[in-house]
């Protein structure tokens, strides 16, 4: 058989596969950081999000984190199970005091993930991260 397309096709300049790679990469330099508290980096995100605003519904979390519905169900349930989340006012939902101070206990580990990456990434390197981020969050609006 004949594959012209397959045999033409260079998989390292994927560019879904580049973006991944970075994720995986900075998911585990957080991990090893935050790890001891317990808490994945998209469990943070929803608290450091739900710690800034109030009354949000998952439809509204999914869309601020460009976050699936299937992973933010499955870390809502988690920080719901451990008392982080609240849902008693659904389908609006806040963090809790304990979420807060479970948040609070773990930010300093935070900051040395976030201190490392910048090591690593220099301000060049967090310059082009903000501007990729910015150029795709525009054609999902």
């Amino acid at each position: 058989m004949n594959y012209p397309l397959l045999e033409a096709t260079d998989p390292t300049t994927c560019l879904s596969g580049k973006m991944s790679r970075i994720s995986r990469i900075t998911a585990n330099i957080f991990r090893k950081h935050i790890k001891e508290y317990g808490l994945s980096n998209s469990q943070m995100s929803l608290l450091f999000v739900l710690s800034k605003r109030r009354d949000l519904t998952q439809k509204e979390l999914c869309d601020i984190l460009f976050m699936e519905k299937s992973t933010l169900n499955r870390n809502l349930k988690r920080l719901v199970d451990q008392k982080y989340v609240t849902k008693k006012d659904f389908p609006a939902l806040n963090i809790t005091e304990t979420g807060k101070a479970h948040l609070e206990k773990a930010i300093p580990a935070w900051r040395k993930a976030m201190k490392e990456i910048r090591s690593l990434l220099l301000a060049d390197g967090e310059e082009a991260v903000d501007t990729i981020l910015t150029k795709l969050k525009q054609s999902q609006l």
